[in-house]
């Protein structure tokens, strides 16, 4: 169960980026602050079934639109795969698990500017390997 305090500041961030409260956007955004597991759509929409019956997956995507244009969430993705959303808006790099496919945040490092690379809006580094789990 969510402690109060945390409640109090989802709530203060849907008024803060003046998005509607729908019992479903709680749901997305405490699971993806609750859970650094990168969830994409599908992992969301399982996860909010077992919460609120019959939620379909337009409402999924719908809420993470709403979420996303509201700065409150990120997409991304990885190898062309499935987009996954992020709640953590710090600068951070990914790490992932080669074996079981998890996904970690990563302190954010500088990386030096690439030469001849044009004008470089944003980067992330992706890091590969075997999680301490997988090990």
């Amino acid at each position: 169960m969510l402690k109060a305090a945390a409640a109090r500041k989802i709530e203060e961030a849907f008024e803060h980026a003046g998005v509607r409260r729908t019992p479903q956007r709680f749901f997305v955004l405490e699971h993806l602050l609750t859970r650094p597991d990168h969830a994409t759509v599908e992992e969301l929409w399982t996860a909010l079934n077992k919460r609120h019956a019959r939620a379909s997956r337009a409402t999924v995507y719908n809420t993470l639109h709403a979420l996303v244009q509201a700065g409150l969430i990120r997409e991304f993705t990885l190898d062309g795969k499935a987009a996954r959303y992020d709640a953590n808006l710090e600068q951070h790099h990914h790490f992932v698990c080669d074996r079981c496919g998890a996904v970690e945040d990563v302190e954010w490092f500088d990386v030096p500017a690439a030469q001849g690379a044009g004008n470089v809006r944003t980067y992330e580094v992706i890091l590969r390997g075997e999680c301490s789990r997988c090990r």
